[in-house]
């Protein structure tokens, strides 16, 4: 049968890549939205939209009954389930057909075999797929170690830790099976020998219901934090042709075990030594998808709704041509372990090539004579919109095809410098200095990149590119513009003498920024700066003879103003006060103060007030975009106040807890008693 409306079971970025396809084909498109989605892109965007009541998961995009209600009562004749959420859900998928909606996705006895990671596992090694034996944690000994411990019913990271010492083993397997019951509705987990310098290569799979499966090249995904994937590429670097055909040979072996059809993903580990082992088979789309696709010159989506409606794949995919790399954007504060970013996003804008989300995936006719790169954005942003605490922080993902993965790299960095991204802060610097790293652009990279050269990735800029002191006076020039005149001002004002000759200041964070204006333009004391042209949102600055030009933008009042500072050797986001007022100034030694906004999730066992604890020891776990995030005692000592409480909802620098030093009480008490004893003089 042909499609005619298709339900997206999902939000935000896959949710208007699959309208973009359905549009394009012709297809009517529903959105469904959790109350914190009510405003959201993919919502504007849907032809129509129907509410999930609540904001949790688990009450709204993980209800497949009421997904399947909404699907109906809109009229859709098909639903697709994107990806995370109930994608791989084989019970979810039944649901869909048995109300006589075509499901967009593989058979539900495919998803069914595959779904948990430990049934997968036992099937691939009966069909011969390389992997690794599971290790059972109940006895698990130092031997074993390092483990790998993951969710059993998805991925994306969630509930994946590694385990080094078998005293944690017990801790990490409560926080893994949480993590996976939130993010998924199932609270199974595994173990299995975690292979150190490894590195993450996969094999795009898809299907027809004829029987016909193609490998789709493979796409190398190492650089991950927190186990998910941060910086993607197609075809993997490096690889030699014999461990390529492995790949693909294994990846269609485990496809046909199991029936498949539609698009999936074959996950392998191959270790320092180029031996592949199965990691899993995701059922669904791939979030680094659109890397394959611009290799290939496909639309994924677009052959998962042609198979959906029973058309035959021809007999050989395409061929591939150039590399392609993808860069995902997150909210989240890299420097600070990954902590999630919330607010209002301003402005979310790329300046190379076409603008896809906003743009399109390559078509297939002409892809061999392209030699300029070409740039695509998938997003579910734009300016103006909110970012929440209940979902994922990906903001957008930047993909670059080119000829050549040289210049795939050099184009991808230029974009992400170039971008405007204006809100809540990101992990921007960190993609620019990943892909200029010369280990990754020299592929000797693996997924322990981030926990090597993290420190240094996230540390100051080196070298004597313009920091945020120049960008500080940038801003400070371009207020006292916008305060004037508000048009351009050159270095000879002319008409600025109505501000007066003295000096003038203004502060952002740390940077006071001192400056005179007169008959010959702007002067800045104490920094070795020459202003060539001043203008409320242009600035043009000379710095060690060279002339740099710097653009600002400012968001509220002037006594709260938020600024952003763009030019093409970084981004800065100045404030005229700090961001978040520093708690930690007005509060007692050893307060716990919540990181980031979030929920409180759980309480360490036997934590109360009146406990005494060790420093290091986990006590607090707060949940924020899907991912859980542990607040441990600073210091050994008695937890003297317990302010958190499991489904409490906190904001960033509220008092969780606090814990009293022992020693430092002690030390203190000590010191009391001295000046007591020295104000009373000999008896």
């Amino acid at each position: 049968m042909l499609i005619t409306s298709v339900l997206v079971a999902n939000r935000g970025e896959i949710a208007f890549r699959v309208f973009r396809t359905c549009r394009e084909r012709g297809i009517a498109t529903v959105a469904v939205y959790s109350d914190a989605d009510a405003g959201a892109l993919h919502v504007r965007e849907a032809d129509a939209a129907v509410r999930l009541p609540g904001a949790a998961p688990a009450d709204t995009y993980l209800r497949g009954d009421l997904i399947v209600k909404a699907a109906l009562a809109a009229g859709a004749d098909a639903v697709h389930p994107g990806y995370g959420f109930l994608s791989e859900n084989a019970e979810f998928a039944r649901a869909v057909q048995d109300a006589g909606l075509v499901w967009i996705g593989p058979p539900p006895g495919a998803i069914e075999a595959m779904a948990s990671k430990t049934r997968a596992k036992e099937l691939m090694g009966a069909a011969g797929v390389p992997l690794l034996a599971p290790v059972d944690p109940a006895s698990a000994t130092e031997s074993d170690l390092p483990l790998l411990l993951k969710a059993a019913a998805g991925g994306g990271g969630r509930g994946m830790r590694i385990v080094r010492e078998l005293a944690a083993l017990g801790d990490e397997l409560t926080a893994a099976s949480a993590e996976a019951r939130s993010a998924f509705g199932d609270g199974e987990v595994f173990a299995e020998p975690y292979v150190e310098r490894g590195r993450h290569v996969e094999v795009q799979i898809l299907g027809d219901t004829q029987g016909t499966v193609w490998a789709l090249g493979t796409r190398d995904c190492s650089l991950q934090r927190r186990h998910q994937k941060v910086i993607e590429e197609c075809p993997a670097p490096g690889l030699p042709a014999a461990l390529r055909t492995v790949l693909h040979e294994a990846a269609v072996t485990a496809a046909r075990a199991v029936g498949y059809a539609g698009a999936g993903t074959v996950e392998f580990l191959v270790s320092a030594e180029g031996r592949p082992y199965f990691l899993e088979m995701n059922t669904r789309l791939q979030v680094e998808h659109p890397v394959t696709e611009e290799v290939f010159g496909l639309d994924l989506v677009a052959l998962q709704l042609s198979v959906a409606e029973g058309a035959a794949l021809p007999a050989e995919p395409p061929p591939a041509y150039g590399h392609a790399v993808e860069a995902r954007l997150y909210a989240e504060d890299p420097s600070r372990a990954w902590a999630p970013q919330t607010g209002t996003l301003h402005a979310l804008e790329f300046p190379y090539g076409p603008q896809a989300g906003i743009g399109g995936i390559a078509g297939s006719e002409g892809i061999a004579d392209a030699t300029a790169p070409r740039l695509r954005v998938d997003t579910g942003y734009a300016g103006g919109d909110t970012i929440g605490v209940h979902y994922d922080a990906l903001l957008a993902k930047a993909v670059v095809w080119a000829p050549t993965r040289d210049a795939a790299l050099r184009a991808l960095r230029y974009t992400l410098r170039r971008a405007r991204v204006h809100g809540p802060g990101t992990n921007r610097e960190l993609l620019v200095r990943s892909l200029e790293h010369p280990d990754f652009t020299g592929g000797r990279f693996d997924t322990g990149f981030y926990e090597r050269h993290l420190d240094a990735l996230t540390g100051p800029a080196p070298g004597p590119a313009p920091g945020e002191r120049h960008a500080a006076i940038a801003a400070a020039l371009a207020d006292a513009a916008a305060r004037g005149t508000g048009s351009t001002l050159p270095a000879r004002l002319g008409g600025w003498r109505n501000v007066g000759a003295g000096t003038q200041s203004k502060t952002y964070g740390e940077h006071e920024i001192r400056y005179r204006t007169g008959r010959h333009g702007f002067a800045v004391e104490g920094d070795e700066v020459r202003v060539v042209a001043a203008g409320p949102h242009r600035v043009s600055l000379e710095i060690e003879g060279v002339v740099r030009h710097f653009e600002i933008t400012a968001y509220g009042d002037e006594a709260d103003a938020e600024v952003h500072v763009d030019s093409a050797h970084g981004a800065y986001h100045l404030t005229t006060r700090p961001r978040f007022a520093d708690p930690s100034r007005h509060t007692e030694p050893g307060s716990l103060l919540a990181p980031m906004p979030g929920t409180v999730v759980r309480i360490a066992d036997g934590v109360a007030e009146g406990a005494h604890v060790t420093a290091g020891q986990p006590l607090i776990w707060l949940e924020a975009m899907k991912m859980e995030h542990r607040i441990t005692a600073p210091a050994s000592g008695t937890l003297t106040a317990l302010h958190a409480a499991p489904g409490r909802q906190v904001e960033v620098g509220a008092l969780l807890a606090v814990v009293t030093d022992t020693a430092q009480a002690a030390r203190t008490e000590q010191t009391a008693q001295a000046e007591r004893t020295a104000q009373e003089g000999p008896s």
